[in-house]
């Protein structure tokens, strides 16, 4: 055992870093003993190195399996005698070493990690693990978290695979150790080349090549430096469930920004599709300026609720994928739809209505708002909207924005812009209207959102 004071006295003379393709690095110190090489590093790097016979490093081998079925990390640590000036260590300085004894670490998994790594995989995310340890620690690791254990590639393994090999290699093996920094990058890059998205999760200077080749590259806060500068993104706790959180709330997110933008799209499309017919066929302004900008204030307004809106398990169980192609077809076909009761609007009022300039900008001004913010419930799911309620603060925001819409027209603020109180029988046209748009929106959503994913 070392004592608390063994390194009083000691000072560092010279020094050769730790190489990651000899795995051993070295430092010369000065001593009440005298100087001496030290050389620490992977036991099979370090031992060869040692002046010893084949069966005692094979005894010391054996030593270093037994402490790795255990779960236990192993350095090895060999010195000399040094003679001659103090200077930088070279690496033909590394020679005729005394084997001094290993170093034994334990790095158990977290008790919560084989639930959160069976999380992550229900949600379609697979983990592997890259990792400079030996491949038994890593098998043993692998078994205890849940990940298939039966084969471990090894450093020695992934260099005689070509690209092409290792692309294969990767897509049924979960463990990797004995890995140099260049080989996890490689295997990064071999997922990727097979279509996956990728992210890497590392701490140490060894991890920076592929946390930059990574889609995504997370380190902790207390990662190296050099880690920290390739990542893009930190975790303030290391602990896999901030991951699995993360994956979830980013799912969650990214459904109700879709909805946003689905929203968006196909009801500007269709507001931009009724304004320049109205403005070719009418001899009047369709609407006025102010009611256009009054519509799209209430409309932003009504669209606050959608970031805390509710999300099905669906449409977070799996990977989201962002498709323009997807977009432009929803917007193709529920755009124009909304145009479709625009124009049936304008027929209604010009011809069964006969309503004047006024009334009918007013009714318009009604029929599109309510078109426009009611079918949000249609939309914000793939389901019947009536199985999956909206949250509360989106119901909110969508009905008080609806129902300024349809009293304005009906106050004394109204006539500021340009608004006069329709007759009851062209609202209750509107609201016909209003409700077969909704039910033919949610005929045809199947149709255009069928490229998508249950959500």
């Amino acid at each position: 055992a070392g004592r608390p004071d063994a390194a009083q006295g000691w000072t560092l003379a010279g020094r050769q870093a730790f190489d990651f393709s000899r795995r051993l690095g070295s430092v010369l110190a000065t001593g009440p003993e005298g100087t001496r090489l030290i050389v620490k590093g992977a036991p099979e790097a370090v031992l060869e190195l040692c002046t010893m016979d084949e069966s005692a490093r094979a005894a010391a081998m054996a030593r270093v399996h037994a402490l790795a079925s255990e779960g236990l990390r192993t350095v090895a640590i060999a010195s000399r005698v040094w003679r001659g000036p103090l200077r930088e260590v070279e690496t033909d300085d590394e020679t005729d070493l005394a084997f001094e004894g290993f170093c034994a670490f334990a790095d158990p998994a977290k008790p919560t990690a084989a639930a959160t790594i069976a999380r992550l995989a229900a949600s379609g995310v697979r983990l592997k693990i890259l990792s400079g340890d030996d491949p038994v620690v890593v098998k043993r690791l692998a078994g205890l978290v849940g990940l298939n254990a039966e084969r471990v590639l090894s450093g020695a393994d992934i260099a005689e695979l070509s690209d092409e090999a290792l692309a294969v290699q990767v897509r049924s093996a979960d463990a990797f150790g004995r890995l140099a920094p260049d080989q996890k990058s490689r295997i990064v890059k071999a997922l990727q080349a097979g279509g996956e998205v990728v992210g890497f999760l590392g701490d140490g200077i060894n991890d920076a090549p592929a946390l930059k080749v990574a889609d995504v590259g997370l380190s902790v806060d207390g990662a190296t430096g050099v880690a920290q500068a390739a990542a893009d993104m930190f975790l303030l706790a290391s602990d896999l469930e901030v991951v699995a959180d993360g994956v979830e709330e980013g799912r969650r997110t990214f459904a109700n920004i879709l909805k946003y933008v689905r929203m968006g799209a196909s009801s500007n499309f269709g507001n931009m599709l009724s304004m320049a017919a109205a403005s070719i066929a009418l001899p009047f302004l369709p609407m006025l300026p102010t009611q256009i900008l009054l519509n799209n204030l209430l409309y932003d307004l009504s669209e606050l609720g959608i970031p805390f809106d509710r999300v099905s398990a669906q449409a977070t169980a799996q990977p989201q994928v962002w498709s323009m192609s997807r977009l432009v077809r929803f917007a193709a076909i529920m755009g124009p739809l909304s145009s479709v009761f625009d124009f049936l609007t304008f027929g209604a009022l010009l011809y069964l209505f006969k309503a004047s300039p006024d009334e009918f900008r007013t009714a318009w001004f009604v029929e599109s708002m309510a078109t426009q913010i009611l079918v949000i419930f249609i939309i914000r799911t793939n389901g019947r909207p009536w199985r999956n309620w909206p949250d509360p603060a989106l119901a909110a925001s969508s009905l008080i924005a609806l129902l300024v819409a349809m009293v304005l027209p009906f106050t004394p603020l109204g006539t500021w812009f340009g608004f006069v109180a329709p007759p009851p029988i062209m609202m209750a046209g509107i609201g016909l209207l209003v409700v077969v748009y909704l039910a033919c929106s949610e005929l045809l959503k199947p149709l255009a959102m069928r490229t998508g994913r249950k959500g």
